[in-house]
């Protein structure tokens, strides 16, 4: 078992824990966040969800290995974990899932601990995503499954065309990196898994779209906030990268972009399914 006090993560978590990020969290589910790992859970099966937020996509797993399954979900905030725990328990779900704070980069588990190894939207924000799959391969059993999901930031489009939404891209890319993250993950989970010693990958893409006018919206209104009132504000002025008018120009296109009745908005996501 690894001490956890040994764990180094080196990155700053960019989006941090603001309304904005949490209500975009609290949208994913496992149908339209871990599609591609669905069909592969069975009842009974022990379960890590590394990354787990406010839970949403963990009470789904819950549901999905019963009867006789159980999740371990990790976070590194214990305030997030908290959230997530009241919605575990709001699903009824409660006894079938575990909380602790971890770091993935050092995993305070045993080898070989859970049949699946889930982690979705992590990898771009960790210091080393090759350590933190060796650690996600470790944990899990052979003849397992860990499945990882990311976004690639310089692969979403959108239309209209809207300057502003290009600095918008540009900046995030910028301020994340900066930060220690990856934010184009989507497109290097395959070489990353390589890299950490699986030779069973196999790889996938899907992608997110919001199109409707309620889509539209809610995405718009969420970036626009967290451009300007989130950590990732606060990080973008302190280091340097953009002047709070700059960020509020920003945070004004985004609206003036949802409130277009021809927005549509695409993320693409790299998706791996790595066997031991």
């Amino acid at each position: 078992m690894n001490d956890p006090r040994q764990a180094r993560e080196s990155a700053v978590y960019t989006h941090g824990h603001h309304e904005s990020v949490l209500r975009s969290h609290r949208w994913r589910t496992a149908a339209n966040s871990a599609a591609y790992l669905v069909p592969e859970l069975r009842p009974g099966m022990r379960v890590l969800d590394v990354g787990c937020g406010p839970g949403t996509i963990t009470a789904d797993l819950a549901e999905l290995v019963a009867p006789g399954g159980r999740v371990t979900a990790v976070d590194a905030a214990q305030d997030v974990l908290e959230q997530a725990a009241a919605h575990v328990k709001e699903r009824g779900l409660a006894g079938a899932v575990d909380f602790a704070v971890a770091d993935v980069h050092a995993l305070d588990f045993p080898d070989a601990s859970f049949d699946v190894v889930h982690a979705h939207q992590v990898l771009q924000h960790v210091g080393d995503p090759v350590r933190a799959l060796r650690e996600m391969r470790r944990v899990c059993r052979p003849g397992g499954i860990v499945a990882v999901r990311d976004a690639d930031y310089a692969a979403m489009t959108w239309y209209p065309a809207a300057p502003a939404l290009d600095e918008w891209q540009s900046l995030y890319r910028r301020v994340a990196r900066a930060n220690g993250g990856e934010p184009d993950a989507g497109r290097r989970l395959r070489a990353w898994a390589r890299e950490a010693g699986f030779t069973d990958v196999t790889c996938s893409a899907t992608a997110w779209c919001y199109a409707t006018p309620e889509e539209t919206a809610w995405w718009s209104a969420l970036w626009a906030d967290r451009t300007t009132a989130s950590a990732y504000a606060d990080i973008a002025v302190r280091g340097g990268h953009a002047t709070a008018d700059a960020l509020a120009a920003i945070a004004g296109a985004w609206r003036t972009w949802g409130a277009d009745p021809d927005a549509w908005f695409s993320v693409l996501n790299g998706e791996l399914l790595c066997r031991p």
